[in-house]
């Protein structure tokens, strides 16, 4: 094993090297060699791929489809892609110039900050929010402006952006992050509410990124998508994952004005040059003949989330119902006396439940712990009855 010469010892990305992997994957990793845990750490569906969308993935090899694909991946996908927004939010983007496929979301996002960012300027995140929206901007050269959403139910309102654009200088602020429906909250804007947001950026020079990877997974509420309010300023971040349980396959996709579409697309090619094709076939299916194949998942997301947040409040853990995704996040009583990684490590110690920590969420997130109901209902059930006991226990602690 070769062992690191001391001569480029300190020749290093001064940026990156301080930093540690994903809170999110690193909790999980930490708590998964616990013995008999019951993980509800990571946001990944536990149902299969549809079948028909595996069978096209299928038939792209059988057809010996192993050559490059278009750098912002396949026509037909990239058509498939727009013809969904058409059908399900009335948005026109041209599959030519206004689209890109990704590896994931994760990359969506990676090139939409890397076509806006230069040195010094801020983007402004609202927390909590998924977790590496702050890393990257980081290593970009931005900085990131945490924007605690807890007091006004983790909504991001107009009067705070508007208060949070003028602290920190219109000219230094470039765009700003919106995840919705919310991980870890679960929380989903309303057309009203983000109407407060578009009143208050539509006149600035700024972006508005907006991830809404989880629209296929509401629960009683109609997904807006902020493409319909403001489209000339808003980079759409979407994919497969979360609505079609297609983690691995690693489709995302950016929806833009084609001119940012143009600067995003030179890093896309630069990192990637392109996305795999069973993958992307496979993605074609789903958006093509499977766009109801999520009702099924979310129907049953929906029966564990009403069982789970009954079951927290029912506890002591005061948790308000998401409307989408599949966390619950959850107070953590002040009377215990844990910040949120204690409490979450004492617990998946002692309690055997392994919870996200809310610190992983952001500056937002402290003093509270995230929950995915992602998983089985005989695990959910399980992890509640372990949470009431170890809950008595440390009441009788304190």
């Amino acid at each position: 094993m070769p062992k690191l010469d001391p001569t480029v010892k300190n020749v290093v990305n001064e940026t990156i090297a301080p930093m540690g992997i994903s809170q999110i994957r690193y909790f999980a990793q930490k708590f998964a060699k616990i013995p008999g845990l019951i993980k509800l750490t990571l946001g990944e569906p536990d149902f299969n791929v549809p079948e028909h969308v595996k069978q096209a993935a299928i038939k792209s090899i059988e057809d010996n489809d192993s050559h490059y694909s278009a750098q912002r991946g396949t026509l037909g996908l990239r058509k498939a892609i727009s013809g969904y927004l058409n059908k399900r939010f009335d948005v026109n983007y041209d599959p030519e110039s206004e689209i890109i496929v990704t590896i994931g979301g994760t990359e969506a996002i990676f090139v939409s900050l890397a076509a806006i960012i230069n040195p010094g300027d801020k983007v402004i995140v609202p927390t909590p929010t998924f977790a590496l929206y702050i890393p990257i901007i980081k290593v970009l050269g931005g900085i990131p402006v945490q924007v605690d959403t807890t007091p006004d139910g983790f909504q991001l309102t107009g009067k705070k952006l508007q208060e949070v654009i003028d602290r920190e200088g219109e000219d230094k602020v470039k765009a700003m992050i919106l995840n919705f429906p919310g991980n870890p909250t679960g929380f989903e804007y309303s057309k009203d509410q983000l109407q407060e947001i578009v009143d208050v950026i539509k006149d600035k020079s700024m972006y508005i990124i907006t991830d809404e990877i989880y629209a296929e997974l509401t629960y009683g509420v109609k997904h807006t998508s902020m493409t319909q309010l403001l489209p000339g300023k808003t980079i759409l971040v979407n994919g497969l994952s979360k609505s079609h349980a297609m983690t691995g396959y690693r489709i995302g996709y950016v929806a833009a004005p084609a001119d940012f579409v143009e600067n995003a697309g030179k890093m896309h090619a630069y990192t990637v040059t392109c996305p795999s094709n069973p993958a992307q076939y496979a993605a074609q299916e789903a958006l093509t003949n499977g766009i109801d194949d999520p009702l099924e998942m979310r129907d049953i997301y929906q029966k564990r989330r009403d069982y789970i947040v009954a079951q927290l409040n029912d506890i002591g853990y005061k948790t308000i119902m998401p409307q989408g995704a599949f966390y619950t996040f959850s107070e953590i009583p002040a009377e215990f006396g844990l910040s949120s990684v204690e409490f979450a490590e004492k617990l998946a110690e002692e309690g055997k439940v392994g919870v996200t920590p809310g610190v992983a969420f952001g500056e937002g997130g402290e003093g509270h712990f995230r929950m995915s109901y992602a998983s089985s209902m005989e695990d959910i059930e399980e992890a509640m009855k372990r949470l009431r006991v170890f809950t008595e226990n440390l009441k009788a602690e304190v």
